[in-house]
């Protein structure tokens, strides 16, 4: 069976070729920047994670202060003057923070006076 419609080059597959297996790769993701933050419940015991990959998820946490308790010098100086971590970036304490500022103050000064009548 012939048609006498079109050249023949309208029927030769020029537009349909598959991708090489290298092309296939190169476009593939790797394998652990597919998940997205945060997707993991770290004591989820369904989770298929490798024992090295939850290994790496704890010492993670042990390296990070803000995990463990320890205070940085941002939360030492807000523990001092609540409007210090404004100031030290740049910007102007919220009113919240100047509140707690007066209050703090006060606090100090009731504090002096009672241990002077001592």
């Amino acid at each position: 069976m012939s048609s006498n419609v079109g050249s023949a080059a309208v029927y030769e597959a020029g537009d349909q070729r598959n991708k090489s297996e290298e092309e296939k790769k190169q476009e593939e993701p790797e394998r652990f920047d597919e998940g997205k933050d945060n997707s993991h419940k770290a004591t989820d015991a369904k989770d298929e994670r490798s024992i090295a990959n939850r290994l790496e998820n704890e010492t993670a946490k042990d390296d990070d202060p803000s995990a463990s308790g320890k205070a940085t010098k941002v939360d030492k100086l807000a523990q001092e003057d609540p409007t210090a971590p404004a100031r030290l970036h740049g910007n102007e304490p919220s009113r919240g923070a100047k509140i707690d500022a007066d209050i703090l103050k006060e606090e100090q000064e009731l504090i002096a006076k009672m241990d002077a009548k001592k």
